[in-house]
């Protein structure tokens, strides 16, 4: 399953979710912010995954009488900066599957992930974490707004399973080195070969089928990819 948290993407997985990206003044009072994510209710965007009553679920808490737990955990989180174009494919996609409830598998949520990411996800919760054609943020004093720092690094490494991946793309060359520079840094992280990329399909699905991707494409521009292992953490002394 997946969310997407700003920003369009979709690609052949479990469960995925979108946070669409806001500004870091926001307030917690604008959006429905859990407390942890023990407290999320992810029934209100999955209504078809909800687990039966003989059903076992990963839920690993005792939920309040109005929540209804899954029957599996969002596993792919896409942060970005938009949204309408990809509510608009799903509503169309869903219209047409009517009778086959395909397409269920997606939601979108309006959140600031700079603040909030582990309100929403648990420790190892995500195997993918798309970052696609995120603001640049052009100026200097702006730099501190980029989705990609030290500080955000190891939030996504709290919420992501060794071995999970964080995909990035963008046009802008210098974003690009920015977040080489950040990730290969970061101790959790290991950067992907290019054969690796090249082989991963759904680095080609965000180069591709995202509505920036496809703008770039049209402008005649140029796509920059870097992708990023989630390593084991060592064993503590």
């Amino acid at each position: 399953m997946a969310t997407h948290c700003a920003g369009s993407f979709r690609c052949d997985i479990k469960i995925q979710a979108q946070f669409a990206h806001s500004r870091k003044s926001a307030a917690r009072k604008q959006f429905a912010i859990p407390a942890s994510p023990e407290l999320m209710d992810w029934a209100s965007y999955y209504p078809a995954f909800v687990a039966s009553a003989a059903e076992p679920t990963h839920m690993q808490h005792t939920l309040t009488s109005e929540m209804r737990p899954l029957n599996r955990d969002v596993t792919v989180a896409d942060i970005g900066c938009g949204f309408g174009g990809l509510l608009d494919r799903i509503k169309a996609l869903r219209n047409q599957n009517a009778d086959t409830g395909l397409y269920q598998n997606i939601a979108c949520l309006r959140a600031n992930t700079m603040k909030f990411l582990p309100n929403f996800f648990k420790k190892a919760q995500l195997t993918k974490i798309f970052l696609c054609f995120p603001d640049p943020h052009f100026k200097a004093r702006k730099h501190k707004a980029r989705i990609v720092s030290s500080t955000l690094n190891s939030e996504y490494a709290f919420v992501m399973r060794p071995e999970g991946i964080v995909y990035t793309i963008t046009d802008v060359e210098d974003l690009h080195l920015w977040m080489v520079k950040f990730f290969e840094e970061h101790p959790s992280f290991e950067r992907l070969s290019k054969e690796a990329e090249d082989e991963d399909e759904c680095v080609q699905t965000m180069m591709i089928e995202t509505e920036e991707g496809k703008k770039v494409e049209r402008n005649k521009g140029e796509k920059f990819v870097a992708c990023f292992r989630r390593l084991e953490d060592p064993p503590w002394p």
